[in-house]
């Protein structure tokens, strides 16, 4: 069977934020995938192998119906280790806790720089390289 390539995920309510940051992203040769709602995002996961799932998700925390942290937790009760960035307007100390609990590798706040938003992209990568096989 084929291997899909790496890709990320970008969950946002924001049309304006999925294309800055598919933008920025793709500009250093990344797929990326948009999603506008984490219901979205859990209709598109691949049903297959960890490689078929992104290799990072960032994920906006404030989002209507379902929040970014909600859905991190239901992607971790669902056996989903899909290794994340939280991204907020909201700076709340209880809100960072909460989400490093639920297992968020970054947690970064909008507006977004560019350099730490790569630098949480590169570090996601580097821990999590064993988890893909070689292409």
């Amino acid at each position: 069977m084929a291997q899909s390539s790496p890709w990320i995920a970008i969950v946002d309510d924001d049309p304006s934020v999925l294309k800055a940051l598919a933008r920025l992203l793709g500009a250093r040769a990344l797929e990326v995938r948009t999603f506008v709602s984490a219901r979205d995002f859990l209709a598109a996961l691949p049903s297959g192998t960890p490689d078929e799932l992104p290799e990072c998700l960032i994920l906006d925390l404030q989002m209507p119906d379902m929040n970014g942290l909600e859905l991190k937790r239901l992607l971790n009760s669902k056996g989903y280790q899909i290794p994340t960035i939280v991204i907020t307007a909201h700076g709340e100390a209880e809100m960072r806790e909460l989400c490093e609990a639920a297992g968020a590798a970054s947690y970064l706040l909008k507006p977004l720089q560019d350099t730490s938003l790569l630098a949480a992209i590169r570090d996601v990568r580097a821990r999590n390289a064993p988890r893909r096989s070689p292409s």
